[in-house]
């Protein structure tokens, strides 16, 4: 579920109202978790940040969430982004400190070392891509290859690999042409 931002005073009234509506019909065996902004990057009134996220984030795990995904503003011509690798990655991290739900980090995470790291260090539970996804649908088999685990892929992808890195799948055996 997808949240838009909103101004202090307005945590309680309708997203809050939105998102235990969408619980409610929502089997409990299907998780439901929502996105929020953890800034607008406005320093003018009003504006939002770490501050009102946090609050939000515990009436979300108060009403059933199930995780929480950290993202930023991004539509005021008054924002102030100083954009890097993983420049979202410590709102994330503080709002996993504060409320304790499974948390995602985003924001421009493209390197497999890099999400790895994220998580590794418990900044955060999961970490999304957006830019590497589409830059590489196959991101995650060239991850997996890079830091040396293994995912699942039908045979017919088996032979596609480099030299070097046909262990991604595993052990796979199939015969000769």
């Amino acid at each position: 579920m997808w949240w838009t931002i909103c101004y202090p005073g307005e945590a309680d009234t309708v997203p809050d109202a939105v998102f235990a509506a969408v619980r409610a019909v929502v089997p409990e065996a299907i998780p439901v978790g929502v996105r929020v902004s953890g800034t607008d990057w406005v320093d003018d009134e009003p504006s939002w940040d770490i501050d009102q996220t946090i609050p939000f984030g515990h009436a979300v795990k108060q009403a059933g969430a199930d995780w929480i995904d950290v993202s930023s503003g991004g539509v005021s011509p008054k924002q102030k982004i100083a954009l890097a690798p993983g420049y979202q990655v410590p709102l994330a991290e503080a709002v996993k400190q504060a409320v304790g739900l499974p948390t995602m980090a985003v924001g421009l995470i493209t390197e497999p070392a890099q999400a790895n790291a994220i998580v590794a260090n418990g900044q955060a539970d999961m970490v999304a891509l957006g830019r590497a996804m589409r830059y590489d649908p196959r991101w995650a088999w060239h991850a997996a290859a890079e830091l040396g685990a293994t995912v699942e892929g039908p045979p017919q992808y088996w032979r596609c690999l480099p030299s070097g890195k046909n262990a991604v799948f595993g052990k796979t055996n199939f015969g000769a042409r």
